[in-house]
């Protein structure tokens, strides 16, 4: 009889007293050790078999055997055996919990080494199941989706592990992210897309994500106007507006928005950073600014009368406009007040009101208080992938 104490390799299974292998069963796995010993992985795969195949055997010579070859396999790198094997050990109430985790992450890392994508990705959410939130196993999770290209599989996978780990108040990888992104861009899924590069240039404020970030939204057929206005000015405040063009576009925006004062505001920065008043569009430009500025003084005189009528209105429009008027016109806190109280009167868009708000904020000099606004927007689109990118703007210093 040889106990297993007299196998030098170790294994994860506990023995009792009573536990001891038979002669022919001993006797093949000591021959199978010394090979592997050896590195004649032929040979020792031979010898396990041949234990394996003895009749009779105790459920601790099979596990034991299981052992071996599971040992075996591993190191010879027969992904396939060593997997079946595991399975068995796994299977097993002899095996630790803790090893059982060992040994599915062997499992979905050799799978994964093995392009057997859809093998590594059972063993790993086994171990995410069953064990812990590891970081590699979700990497390897992520990571073997996105290579056979299941972007949907890729898509969830990574957007719950991101998700999870800013629920934690942790950052999520970088490398989850690109491919989470790259996942929604193959799906065709633009809102989802953008707000992955929001958590990416957030996280980790590359220009690279700022750039695809301001580029997707200018491309979005579907932002709504104001948005579009926001996102303006968004590019003028990171330095990449600069088209003379770009302003006028601002200005028209403006004051359809009934807000001609910002329209001047937006006229006049130009000018003063020399994009505007020059080149063979400077008369057609003078024109237009002269038009916002007779528009700008007309809205201003009627100003007072405005707020009142804002404040008596059932909907919330005139109290948005209005208010936000009065804080370019240098009345800060009524502005802002009569604007809370155009929150509170149902806006027919919501989201675009609180990102309004904030803008009004941030134009009143009441930058954290900006911030605050812009985080509070949670419902997924284009409305708070704006205002994220505004709170994180204002987040950095300089602005």
């Amino acid at each position: 009889m040889v106990s297993t104490a007299a196998l030098s390799i170790a294994f994860f299974g506990t023995a009792s007293a009573a536990d001891v292998l038979g002669q022919a069963v001993g006797k093949d796995l000591q021959q199978a050790q010394s090979a592997l010993a050896s590195k004649d992985y032929a040979k020792a795969m031979t010898a396990v078999d041949a234990a394996d195949a003895v009749k009779g055997k105790t459920e601790y010579e099979s596990y034991t055997t299981a052992q071996m070859r599971a040992a075996v396999a591993a190191q010879s790198g027969n992904t396939a055996a060593a997997i079946k094997a595991y399975d068995v050990l796994i299977a097993s109430a002899r095996t630790p919990a803790a090893a059982k985790g060992q040994m599915l992450m062997a499992e979905a890392t050799m799978a994964y080494s093995g392009k057997n994508y859809p093998l590594a990705i059972q063993a790993t959410q086994r171990y995410l199941k069953d064990h812990a939130l590891d970081t590699r196993m979700q990497t390897v999770l992520i990571q073997s989706y996105y290579l056979q290209g299941d972007w949907k599989g890729c898509a969830q996978a990574a957007q719950a592990q991101v998700d999870a780990t800013i629920a934690a108040g942790k950052i999520p990888p970088e490398n989850h992210l690109q491919m989470l992104a790259t996942a929604y861009t193959s799906l065709k899924d633009a809102d989802a897309k953008t707000h992955t590069y929001v958590l990416l240039a957030k996280y980790y404020n590359k220009p690279d994500y700022w750039a695809m970030l301001i580029h997707d939204l200018v491309a979005n057929p579907n932002l709504q106007p104001p948005l579009v206005l926001y996102v303006e000015r968004l590019r003028l405040q990171t330095g990449v507006l600069k088209d003379p063009s770009d302003f006028q576009d601002m200005g028209e925006r403006a004051v359809q928005m009934g807000l001609s004062q910002l329209a001047l505001n937006l006229l006049n920065q130009g000018y003063a950073a020399k994009i505007l008043g020059v080149g063979s569009s400077a008369p057609a430009t003078a024109k237009f600014h002269a038009f916002v500025a007779q528009r700008a003084a007309a809205d201003r005189a009627q100003l007072t009368q405005d707020a009142t009528a804002a404040q008596a209105a059932a909907n919330a429009g005139p109290s948005l406009t209005t208010g936000y008027n009065l804080v370019l016109n240098g009345q800060g806190p009524a502005g802002l007040a009569l604007m809370k109280a155009g929150l509170a009167k149902s806006p027919r868009y919501p989201d675009l009101a609180v990102v309004e708000y904030g803008m009004a904020q941030m134009d009143a000099g009441q930058k954290s208080e900006a911030i605050q606004t812009f985080n509070s927007l949670k419902t997924p689109g284009p409305a708070r992938d704006v205002a994220a990118l505004w709170a994180l703007l204002l987040s950095q210093p300089g602005h």
